[in-house]
């Protein structure tokens, strides 16, 4: 009893190789050395005849030339708002002016806006840091050129009174009692 030995599935006989090859071989000869003609891709008209087909006689009444087309003005120039270096379209003409076309309303001009009051606190001065004495905290304000000290109730800078000094933020209000502020710690008061 024989044992067939199974074909290797990774690589391709090499008998069937070489018949690949000399098939390939076969039909590149053959679609370059077919007896086929091509047809031509050129026009069979005559270009020195005005389009007759070659071998025919041309009447010569279909040869007028029309001088008296040669000796016209040529044809007056645009408005000259062609530019051939712009890519959009030409503008639209506006509509034609009517006499029920509705006119625009022009709204009025804005009023002056007068100031809400005053600024934000926040936009003047920064909360930079706390001292903890044990019996008081006291807290460090940058208005970015130069640091204040205050407490709570103390009046810094001649304007703001500190309210509360927490353990990350500090209340500021002006000194008659608007704009009160919750300030956050903020070590980089003023990076400009």
């Amino acid at each position: 009893m024989a044992i067939d030995t199974p074909a290797r599935a990774g690589r391709p006989r090499t008998w069937l190789l070489v018949l690949l090859g000399v098939l390939v071989v076969v039909l590149v000869w053959s679609q370059m050395f077919s007896a086929v003609p091509v047809s031509p891709a050129v026009s069979t008209t005559n270009s020195r005849t005005g389009g007759a087909p070659a071998g025919q006689r041309i009447d010569p009444a279909e040869l007028d030339v029309k001088i008296e087309a040669l000796t016209q003005a040529p044809a007056a120039p645009s408005d000259g708002d062609r530019n051939p270096f712009g890519f959009k379209p030409k503008a639209a003409p506006p509509p034609p002016p009517s006499s029920m076309a509705p006119r625009p309303v022009e709204p009025p001009p804005p009023q002056p806006v007068e100031p809400q009051g005053p600024p934000a606190i926040g936009t003047l001065i920064k909360f930079i840091g706390i001292v903890d004495t044990g019996k008081a905290k006291i807290g460090a304000f940058s208005d970015c050129r130069y640091t204040f000290s205050g407490r709570e109730g103390e009046i810094i800078e001649g304007r703001f009174r500190v309210v509360r000094i927490g353990v990350e933020s500090a209340i500021l209000e002006y000194t008659d009692g608007r704009g009160r502020t919750t300030l956050p710690l903020n070590g980089q008061a003023c990076v400009k």
